[in-house]
């Protein structure tokens, strides 16, 4: 039996949450993605058990998703593949958009113009779908190579990887979308 493991990152050290606006948004985003992880007392038992039992441990190339590796198996044999990477996020052309809003507004309302359709300065929505097929082939073949594979993700990319394993038959819930959750999907021949 081959299984793959999905856990998100933990929380980011990165928490300002005064209001900005679009412009400012950007570089906001830019300090988020160069920010490490808080460190918890306990972490989710199935999360740690899947991320110290898999024979590899996977991340994307932000920081976020590498601390959290190191924080759930430091010793585990790690890749590190910007194929992992979080969807982005569109801009918007900030002379248009004088008004503040708090990042995590903004951050919805970006994600909701992505997913209608506009992506100025970031992949399509058909873009990261397609990188998450290429993701999911990606491990199915290390899932092959090393039986059971983790990978310390990202939110909405982890789920776009889900939709994938489940659409090629592997068995698993849905994704879950708290930090440091984790989901397991299996293959049985």
């Amino acid at each position: 039996m081959m299984e793959i493991s999905l856990i998100r990152h933990g929380k980011s050290q990165f928490d300002d949450k005064k209001r900005v606006t679009c412009a400012e948004f950007e570089s906001w985003v830019d300090n988020y993605n160069a920010s490490g992880v808080h460190r918890q007392a306990n972490y989710p038992s199935e999360t740690l058990l899947k991320s110290t039992s898999s024979n590899l441990l996977i991340t994307s190339d932000l920081k976020r998703s590498i601390d959290s590796a190191a924080i759930l198996h430091p010793e585990g044999i790690t890749i590190t593949h910007s194929l992992f990477r979080e969807t982005e996020l569109p801009t918007l052309h900030a002379k248009h958009f004088p008004i503040r809003l708090k990042p995590s507004t903004w951050a919805v309302l970006l994600r909701l113009l992505w997913f209608a359709g506009y992506s100025n300065d970031c992949e399509s929505v058909s873009e990261a779908k397609g990188r998450a097929e290429k993701a999911t082939e990606q491990l199915i073949t290390y899932a092959k190579e090393y039986e059971s594979v983790a990978v310390v993700g990202h939110g909405f990319f982890n789920r776009f990887i889900s939709k994938e394993l489940q659409k090629q038959g592997w068995k698993g819930k849905k994704t879950g979308t708290k930090h440091w959750s984790c989901t397991t999907y299996t293959w049985s021949d």
